[in-house]
């Protein structure tokens, strides 16, 4: 019996140790789980992994956003630097010579007939202005018109065979789509930089009269307004306009006038040389629960009328101050800003409906649309 079990035993240790072997090297055998990191190839195209450059959407996109050099004769202020009053009487009896003062900006090519859309505030006062593309061309450009309200001009340039921008006819920017800015920052030449849209329909920021800015953390610096900010195929989704900034520099806030509005003044522009807006000439302030309350109501929207243009379109039509728009042309009136932007909208001569509430009872007025007049945007 000894000598059996002698004869057995290594037989039986290599069994167990062959069976040690096979569970840690190869576990599926025995149909237990697999604790090994297995590579294999990945057969995937990087294009089916996702977009992992923006090359194409920029080289569409950049030959039609030039660099604009603007500049106009200022006098020289150096009498100033005289601290004896005789001298300065003397000096300032002097002519002040008179120097050229230069600014830097951005501009987008629309199309190939060569109207250029730019900020107002990049142009504005300027007696020259040099246009210069991608490809090496400048062109001394001709100003078409200016719309202060929105901070909008448009420009023209002579030259064959100009690129054009593509402008994406859906206009469905979302929160979070990815958006390229390029323009001519501090006059380093075009740079594009990159970033999300962060949120859309930004107003009261008191920049403009009329303001549904694209909110963006694309970096936007001096020199980059009225350049284009375009999306990852490189169709154009707005004007760059403005930072939002402590030290002047970009700090992830940045504003673009989206192009639908852009191109709606360019084309008033070209074709009216200026912007017809209707008017009503009725200033409003939004209704707030104290306001409510002191008016005796228990409703929380609405805009209240605080004051009437005499004459004006709303003043024939009856309203009196105090009363409180419920609605325009059905449409629920929920701020001023709304309300401004839906009349002027409308057609001059045109008709709308407004519904009023006053001493706690509806009323329904008609007013004839009139023509807004050209106020001066707030700097």
């Amino acid at each position: 019996m000894k000598n059996l079990l002698r004869s057995m035993g290594w037989p039986v240790v290599c069994g167990v140790l062959l069976a040690l072997v096979i569970i840690q090297q190869f576990p599926q055998w025995l149909g237990l789980p697999a604790h090994d990191i297995v590579l294999r190839e990945v057969s995937e195209t990087r294009s089916d992994m996702g977009l992992v450059s923006y090359s194409a959407g920029v080289e569409r996109a950049a030959p039609a956003v030039v660099n604009i050099y603007t500049s106009k004769q200022t006098a020289s202020r150096t009498n100033q630097n005289f601290d004896n009053p005789s001298v300065r009487d003397y000096a300032d009896s002097l002519p002040n010579p008179e120097r050229r003062q230069s600014s830097l900006g951005s501009a987008v090519i629309l199309n190939s007939d060569g109207y250029l859309l730019t900020n107002n505030h990049v142009i504005a006062g300027s007696d020259e202005i040099l246009v210069a593309l991608q490809d090496g061309r400048e062109a001394l450009a001709r100003l078409i018109g200016t719309d202060p309200e929105t901070d909008l001009a448009v420009l023209k340039i002579d030259l064959p065979n100009l690129p054009a921008v593509t402008i994406d006819s859906r206009d469905q920017q979302r929160i979070g789509d990815v958006v390229m800015a390029i323009g001519n920052p501090f006059g380093l030449g075009q740079t594009v930089t990159m970033g999300i849209i962060s949120a859309t329909g930004r107003n009261q920021l008191g920049l403009n009269t009329y303001e549904d800015f694209i909110q963006t953390d694309a970096a936007i610096n001096q020199g980059n307004s009225g350049g284009a900010l375009v999306d990852a195929q490189g169709n154009l989704i707005g004007i760059n306009t403005a930072i939002f900034s402590q030290s002047g520099s970009a700090q992830g806030i940045g504003f673009a006038i989206p192009a639908k509005l852009a191109v709606e003044v360019m084309q008033a522009i070209i074709q009216h040389g200026r912007v017809i807006r209707g008017w009503l000439g009725v200033e409003v302030q939004p209704m707030t629960p104290e306001l409510a309350e002191s008016f005796g109501l228990d409703i929380s929207q609405g805009i209240v009328v605080a004051s009437l243009y005499r004459n004006g379109p709303a003043w024939n039509a009856g309203l009196l101050p105090g009363d409180v728009i419920l609605r325009i042309d059905d449409k629920p009136a929920t701020s001023g800003r709304q309300a401004m932007n839906q009349v002027a909208r409308a057609k001059p001569g045109e008709r709308i409906k407004l519904n009023v509430l006053r001493n706690g009872e509806e009323i329904s007025f008609s007013a004839e649309v009139g023509v807004r007049p050209s106020f001066r945007a707030a700097s």
